[in-house]
């Protein structure tokens, strides 16, 4: 596999809002990415200039090794599904998907073969003669995925393609969506807000935070080891502490927050007296009846949440910060309004460089006269 799209040093400016910064990117022939990250962080921008419906304002972007700022987006070896579907309301089905042949002039053997192939693809077997008010939302979105695959593109682009659909349907047609991409070996490039989205269907999550890529990496990776606090927030639930590391022994750090002392694994770059966050997920977390060494937290039992197989404990510190502790319903909590000294194993926590470091050194510096 080789590198399929490019973007080097792709920024986007419109007037004073500078949407994305200084974009380095690949994505590899075959690959699953996924452009992940809230409204407004430069995701869909990102999609739609290697689309070609938007142009860089600087940088360059590269299909198979060719550079395309100059090309419309017919020129592209690209086709993007939507979310709003984008069909023709007054062509059948079978009309629909083959738009793009008819456009190029194939021959109509060859289109009915294809459009019949395609439909079978998508599990839309029988449909051809009906018309998209008569499909339901997941039918014709699977129509506007078979209406850009038919065309044989070397890169699909996805731009929130299932956020019209409700969460039953939208999770069915995650998993299609996969199949399919793995059947074709098609690379596909997906935008998305959605954080479960993203770790079911991506090989690799790129997360956008403010026109930059925040962190770029696997799932697994991505929700295990966050480089940064936004991450760590963004990608599902976690616990944050802000504290300063006082301590490193062993590889393992002791971080001071402000309800007590906390122990975790430190990798090699952090330093004693630097400012850093600590992130726990609620599944990692642990409790005890009596306190436990390397920790200095206590906490009082606030309240449970319900969801199906799992229960969650909110406990409260004595500053009034909550945590989550996290575990399968029928497993052992602590009871309402107890006191409980919550802990981790420290590999099962991540430190994080605190960004705001530098102005705490700052002000740790001014001397008062």
């Amino acid at each position: 596999m080789g590198k399929i799209v490019e973007l080097d040093g792709v920024n986007k400016v419109y007037g004073s809002n500078h949407v994305v910064k200084d974009l380095n990117l690949y994505v590899e022939e075959g690959e699953f990415l996924t452009l992940l990250g809230s409204s407004g962080c430069g995701k869909t921008t990102t999609l739609r200039m290697i689309a070609g419906f938007e142009e860089p304002t600087t940088g360059s972007i590269k299909v198979e090794g060719d550079s395309v700022e100059e090309k419309e987006p017919f020129e592209r070896n690209v086709n993007t599904v939507f979310q709003s579907y984008a069909l023709f309301p007054h062509m059948t089905i079978f009309d629909n998907i083959a738009y793009g042949l008819k456009i190029k002039k194939v021959k109509k053997e060859e289109i009915k073969e294809r459009v019949l192939a395609m439909m079978d693809l998508v599990q839309l077997n029988g449909f051809e003669k009906r018309y998209p008010s008569q499909l339901s939302g997941g039918q014709k979105q699977r129509v506007a995925i078979a209406r850009a695959l038919i065309n044989r593109p070397k890169v699909l682009l996805l731009d929130e393609p299932l956020g019209a659909l409700d969460l039953k349907l939208r999770k069915q047609m995650q998993l299609e969506l996969k199949r399919l991409q793995k059947k074709l070996n098609i690379t596909f490039i997906y935008v998305t807000h959605d954080q479960e989205e993203a770790l079911t269907m991506s090989d690799r999550i790129a997360v956008m935070h403010d026109g930059v890529i925040d962190q770029l990496a696997t799932p697994t990776e991505i929700y295990e080891h966050p480089k940064t606090k936004f991450v760590a927030t963004f990608i599902g639930e976690t616990n944050i502490y802000d504290g300063c590391v006082t301590s490193i022994k062993d590889g393992i750090a002791n971080v001071t927050l402000e309800n007590g002392v906390v122990s975790v694994a430190c990798p090699e770059d952090f330093s004693i007296l630097e400012y850093a966050s600590v992130s726990v997920r609620p599944e990692k977390m642990r409790f005890s009846s009596e306190p436990v060494e390397g920790f200095g937290l206590i906490a009082q039992v606030k309240d449970y949440v319900y969801v199906g197989s799992v229960l969650k404990c909110i406990v409260s510190l004595p500053n009034g910060n909550e945590l989550k502790i996290e575990r399968l319903a029928g497993q052992e909590l602590p009871k309402i309004g107890s006191k409980c000294y919550p802990y981790w194993e420290p590999s099962d926590a991540v430190l994080i460089h605190n960004e705001s470091h530098y102005i705490f050194e700052a002000l740790n510096s001014i001397k008062l006269a």
